[in-house]
C-alpha cells in the first residue's frame, strides 16, 4: 500500500479545503455504521459471526477514546467478528435496548444479546468478552 504525505505545497485549494472539513475525522474501514434502517439486517439477522454494537455520540469523550480500540479489534477479528456502531443522537434503536449512559457495546449472537458493557473499555478486556462467544 503506498502512503503519500500531503502538505501546502503539493496539493490545490479543493483538496486543501476538502482536508481541512476532514481535520479530526476517524476512518475505521473495517467498522459498520448502522442505523434504525439497516439494524435488523446487520445486527439482528446476523449469524455467521457474532456482532460488537458501540453505542455512541460525537460530544462523548469516552466514545472517541474507545473508537481506536474498536477500530484495532474489527481489523484483528476480521471474518470472525463484525463491529458496528449506532449514533445515540441520530437514531431510537438504543431506547430499545435500554442504553441510558454510552459508550454501551453489547455483544449479539444469532441475533440475541449476550453481554453488555458500559463505558471506556481496553482492547485486552474487550478481547476477553469476544474471545468468549466466538
Amino acid at each position: 500500500m503506498e502512503i503519500t504525505q500531503y502538505n501546502s505545497k503539493n496539493i490545490d485549494r479543493d483538496e486543501k479545503s476538502l482536508c481541512n472539513s476532514l481535520k479530526g475525522v476517524m476512518f475505521m474501514a473495517n467498522i459498520l455504521n448502522v442505523t434504525d434502517d439497516s439494524f435488523d439486517e446487520e445486527v439482528m439477522d446476523e449469524k455467521e459471526v457474532p456482532v460488537l454494537v458501540d453505542f455512541w455520540a460525537a460530544w462523548c469523550g469516552p466514545c472517541k477514546m474507545i473508537a481506536p480500540v474498536l477500530d484495532e479489534l474489527a481489523e484483528e477479528y476480521e471474518g470472525k467478528l463484525k463491529v458496528c456502531k449506532v449514533n445515540v443522537d441520530e437514531n431510537n434503536v438504543p431506547a430499545k435496548f435500554s442504553v441510558m449512559s454510552i459508550p454501551t457495546l453489547i455483544l449479539f449472537k444469532d441475533g440475541q444479546d449476550v453481554e453488555r458493557v458500559v463505558g471506556y473499555q481496553t482492547k485486552k478486556e474487550l478481547s476477553k468478552i469476544v474471545d468468549a462467544h466466538i
